[in-house]
């Protein structure tokens, strides 16, 4: 089972950053994300990913603070998330289609029940949050509505993975995609803990096996390179214009140059790998003949002596016989003088 149709499908993590570049340049939000969307397609994303709440349906009003206060230093959850819910169903669907008109996927994490069901008119994929992992009755809503789901697992042990793996199941569906994700942001490269990626490829053999990035962009993107190498089919990784903007999800995201760099570095790994069947290849000819060991004679040889393997030794170039036919040349009979270091040949015998 393969959920996307390109490996790796790279999902660019718009979020909510498109309010921050409306500001930065002076346009409406609406305009902000779709020049995101553009942008994420140009440099070769697979789709885009924005996320659809309102605060009073992700955080109470008397919730304490949001653990990262070094970016976004609000007084609680509920007024960070209200700063950027302004977007509902109309104006996702008018970026769903935008995205559907120049060919990138759209999608959107649910973070309420309401959302997901106007996201099911316009979205293929669902996605879930680490923070919905153990919101079974939710996965359950969203499992029933028969579509793909793709399921992050920051903060997570292996038995909370398998509930909400078997929520999804219990529904009947089975197209799902596991990331593996670390829930600090930003993350520390040695906490990234990529072979968590073999992980979980060795849990459920039977899904797509991904990553979800929070840590600061590399500056050869080797982060989510070693991901592809471990096995990720699918990556994720927020998404800017501008890494200094101040804000949660800048500072920690790629832009368009990191997308390119990523791609490249797949381009090259490609080319590196080659084929699986172990052949010579065309560009090894020359020192397969060249570099190769013939049979060589270690004497001078008159005509009617027998061949002894103490007359014999192996020298490059390789292009008579082989040390391997050696058999096929013991106690032969020679036929025509030979010359020390000569290499030998089949005619020279009777």
């Amino acid at each position: 089972m393969s959920i996307f149709n390109k490996e790796p499908f790279l999902i660019a993590e718009i979020g909510v950053n498109y309010y921050d570049i409306a500001k930065k340049m002076n346009i409406s939000n609406m305009d902000a994300a779709k020049l995101m969307v553009k942008e994420a397609k140009d440099s070769g994303c697979g789709a885009v990913k924005f996320q659809s709440y309102k605060a009073n349906t992700i955080a109470s009003k008397n919730s304490p603070a949001y653990w990262d206060l070094n970016e976004e230093p609000t007084t609680s959850q509920y007024e960070l998330f209200k700063k950027f819910d302004q977007f509902g169903s109309e104006e996702y669907h008018e970026i769903a289609k935008y995205c559907d008109s120049i060919g990138i996927m759209f999608l959107s994490t649910p973070f309420d029940f309401e959302s997901v069901e106007y996201l099911d008119e316009f979205m293929s994929v669902y996605k879930i949050s680490s923070s919905d992992l153990t919101n079974i009755p939710f996965i359950k809503v969203i499992a029933r509505k028969n579509k793909p789901i793709i399921i992050s697992t920051g903060a997570s042990t292996t038995k909370e993975i398998s509930e909400a793996i078997r929520a999804i199941e219990d529904e009947d569906n089975r197209d799902i995609g596991i990331m593996h994700c670390v829930l600090s942001y930003p993350t520390d490269y040695e906490d990234a803990n990529l072979l968590m990626i073999k992980n979980l490829k060795n849990l459920y053999p039977e899904y797509d096996i991904g990553y979800s990035d929070h840590t600061k962009p590399d500056d050869e993107m080797l982060v989510l390179t070693t991901a592809y190498l471990n096995g990720a089919k699918i990556i994720e990784k927020h998404f800017t214009l501008d890494k200094t903007l101040k804000g949660n999800d800048h500072y920690h995201a790629m832009d368009p140059s990191d997308v390119k760099k990523f791609f490249k570095n797949i381009e090259f790994i490609r080319s590196i790998n080659g084929q699986y069947d172990k052949v010579p290849l065309d560009c090894e000819g020359a020192a397969r003949i060249q570099a190769r060991r013939s049979i060589v004679a270690k004497r001078d040889m008159d005509v009617g002596e027998i061949i002894d393997v103490n007359d014999l030794t192996f020298k490059r170039p390789g292009s008579g016989i082989s040390p391997s036919k050696i058999d096929l040349v013991l106690g032969r009979e020679v036929k025509v003088r030979i010359c020390e270091d000569d290499l030998l040949d089949f005619n020279m015998f009777k």
